[in-house]
């Protein structure tokens, strides 16, 4: 008799969107709570305010304000402080998509290493499975995100390289 082997169990869509809703400041930042993904939807095409990536980045225990980090969400740093002098103007949809991209991942590696300071390295560092690259660099182009979020899922299934 053949056992099968128990899988990771995935949290729920709803769990996910608090997580990264979390990440970008929570229903004060955003100015309402998300349900589900079209409020997601919504919200990323109006634009994130500013100040939900001043919170993401602001919260970020390993990771500074430095040039990955900036590729990873799409803003230089000077652009980033140009944003702060006008907070309510709110961020390009790609901007607040990546911000989004990048709140998702890190949700993900969070769930999957047991803390936000344990995703936030795995970032920096090289990974066997993406070619002795750091996760953090290929998080500037769409090929790079499916990348790391391929490894994750890997990861997060035990399915090594």
């Amino acid at each position: 008799m053949a056992v099968a082997a128990k899988a990771p169990s995935r949290p729920a869509v709803g769990d996910e969107l608090q997580k990264i809703e979390a990440l970008l400041g929570g229903s004060r930042v955003l100015t309402h709570r998300l349900t589900n993904a079209l409020d997601a939807h919504e919200l990323l095409l109006r634009g994130l305010p500013a100040s939900a990536l001043d919170h993401l980045v602001g919260n970020l225990a390993v990771l500074g304000k430095n040039e990955s980090l900036e590729k990873a969400v799409g803003m230089s740093l000077r652009t980033w402080q140009r944003r702060k002098d006008a907070p309510s103007k709110p961020l390009s949809q790609d901007q607040s998509g990546r911000a989004w991209k990048f709140a998702e991942i890190l949700a993900k590696a969070t769930d999957i290493f047991g803390s936000q300071t344990e995703a936030e390295q795995w970032l920096e560092r090289p990974a066997t499975g993406l070619d002795q690259r750091r996760p953090i660099d290929l998080l500037g182009t769409p090929a790079g995100v499916e990348l790391v979020e391929d490894h994750l899922d890997r990861l997060e299934y035990g399915v090594y390289a």
